[in-house]
């Protein structure tokens, strides 16, 4: 199945988790992938994958929208225009509003509500010529709230009301903005949850398929909103969670 053949792609946060998965998926679709990301090597290793005549790595810190613009003005150079930016990268940080540092609050924000923001900003020019769209990825933890994640929840729910104002902005000009929201995922970012043993079986108390989402679960939705089969799709913030939200937050009975 070759759904992107043809077509340009940007993914932000390439390098590793659901961003390298989404890359990945893309380029199996027939893409020519942008990888975007702040680790050159890991970048690197995920290119050495994929077919070289249709990849491209960027070295990006999305917190910096001239770095942002940069971006697109490659992608637009190596292949000619864009058709799909995939706004993914992030970070995380714990502590409720008295413990979390105001650096940690300050760059979680510019990376995870910013970064989405400067991604849509400059890709937006581009994806009008072709009536492309953009996939971002915002979170369950952005549709309800944890404890001790006040940073983050503040940004991936940024995300979430941001994707629906875009979509109301640019839907009428050819423009489709959705986002997924994931739950537990096998990333980096969560190699440490992992291992606690303690916390996972508390997970899958409330997660019906009773398993961790893997980075391939996340990009076989991002490629769907990308897609024409989602033609039809906008403004959407699809949670992509093993039935997490479909709780009503009491423990099982």
């Amino acid at each position: 199945m070759e759904r992107f053949k043809d077509k340009t792609v940007i993914v932000t946060g390439a390098a590793s988790g659901i961003g390298r998965g989404v890359a990945e998926r893309f380029s199996q679709e027939g893409a020519n992938v942008v990888l975007c990301d702040r680790k050159a090597d890991d970048l690197d290793k995920v290119a050495k994958e994929l077919p070289k005549e249709r990849t491209l790595t960027q070295i990006c810190d999305v917190a910096d929208f001239t770095q942002v613009q940069a971006l697109v003005k490659a992608a637009v150079d190596r292949f000619g225009g864009l058709d799909v930016m995939v706004n993914n990268a992030g970070i995380g940080a714990d502590g409720n509003a008295l413990d979390v540092s105001m650096d940690d609050w300050q760059q979680t924000l510019a990376v995870d509500l910013s970064g989405v923001f400067h991604g849509c900003r400059a890709a937006l020019p581009e994806l009008l010529k072709r009536e492309g769209c953009i996939v971002n990825t915002a979170s369950v933890s952005g549709l309800g709230a944890d404890w001790n994640m006040c940073a983050y929840n503040a940004a991936k729910g940024g995300v979430v009301n941001l994707t629906r104002s875009l979509a109301l902005d640019f839907g009428s000009k050819g423009v489709r903005i959705n986002a997924v929201c994931p739950s537990l995922t096998r990333t980096g970012m969560t190699e440490d949850m992992l291992k606690d043993k303690d916390l996972v079986n508390r997970f899958m108390e409330r997660l019906p398929l009773h398993r961790v989402a893997e980075p391939a679960d996340i990009a076989g939705v991002v490629a769907f909103l990308a897609s024409d089969d989602a033609r039809f799709v906008n403004g959407v913030n699809l949670p992509v969670d093993g039935g997490v939200t479909a709780s009503n937050g009491q423990p099982p009975m």
